[in-house]
């Protein structure tokens, strides 16, 4: 039994507020620094309170850093993966718990084994197969001869192409799969109870509408909780979108615009405008996070079935 006493309440309070200001102190900073005018900004130490020029910098960072079409396809990124990943993680999880094969626990540990190869990691295999989705398909049929078989009969050069540069497509795909979104769907899936998918299949249920019409809805906080996750996650990605979009005019993503907020060496040292521009785009994470705490936490700590 763990005693209460004033002074632990209080070094436990102390604990708490020194953690929520170290969190809190670089957002308040970014919206000070966005309210600021240029001279304002630039004069040492800043000021830490907001001044009156938060909406002519947002409005400046809005147009010089064409935020519109790159805030739509950060969007639509981050719901396609957000939407694939769920998808993806859920069916995987459903075949490893509720079939039975003998491979299930090896491919179960391939999944999870790829936690430890982050997309920073497999970066040049990933951009190789986007350039060419059916390169791995072109690969098998040069390798067991069916190219040359082909050409040799009929004189038809097999050469499968499917570009996905500087498309939707191609950020979104490459990001679907997920090993945690996997693994946790799993460790909630072995919590049903085997009566449930008797009773079920003694209903004449298929196994997909088990899925769909049994298992889906009894995952809804899990599946909140991840969808809150994976759409931040998605939303603040960078790497693969610099990489694969070369036409950054129509596929650029809000995060990469950033870069072109950022004053130069010889420009003006416009901090305010950046630091609207990166208040611009933290605010719909921010918002879906705010807007999902409540199904996030119980998608983390619920055990009621």
């Amino acid at each position: 039994m763990i005693e209460r006493s004033p002074f632990f309440d209080a070094v436990t309070y102390a604990v708490m507020i020194i953690g929520l200001a170290m969190v809190i102190f670089p957002f308040w900073v970014v919206i000070v620094a966005a309210s600021q005018s240029l001279h304002e900004v630039s004069r040492v130490p800043i000021a830490l309170w907001p001044s009156d020029q938060l909406w002519v910098n947002l409005a400046e960072a809005w147009d010089r850093g064409g935020l519109g079409t790159k805030m739509t396809n950060s969007f639509i990124v981050a719901v396609g993966v957000t939407v694939g990943k769920i998808t993806l993680a859920a069916m995987s999880a459903f075949a490893i718990v509720f079939f039975t094969f003998r491979a299930r626990m090896v491919c179960f540990w391939l999944i999870f084994i790829t936690l430890m190869l982050p997309l920073e990691v497999r970066i040049v295999p990933t951009y190789a197969i986007a350039a060419n989705a059916l390169l791995p398909f072109q690969t098998i049929l040069d390798t067991v001869g069916i190219t040359w078989l082909v050409q040799q009969v009929s004189g038809f050069q097999i050469a499968l192409n499917w570009n996905l540069l500087n498309s939707y497509t191609g950020l979104i795909l490459p990001l679907v799969a997920t090993a945690t979104g996997t693994f946790l769907y799993r460790q909630f899936f072995m919590t049903i109870p085997d009566e449930l998918a008797e009773a079920s299949k003694m209903d004449g249920a298929s196994a997909m509408r088990f899925f769909w019409d049994v298992l889906i809805p009894l995952s809804r906080t899990n599946m909140l909780a991840l969808a809150t996750i994976m759409f931040v996650s998605s939303w603040n990605q960078y790497l693969w979108p610099l990489l694969i979009t070369t036409d950054r005019a129509n596929f650029g993503t809000a995060v990469m615009q950033l870069r072109f907020l950022i004053p130069t060496m010889n420009g003006t040292p416009d901090w305010n405008v950046t630091m609207a521009g990166a208040l611009i785009i933290m605010l719909p994470p921010l918002l879906v996070v705010a807007l999902m705490q409540r199904w996030f936490v119980r998608g983390l700590i619920s055990r009621d079935k």
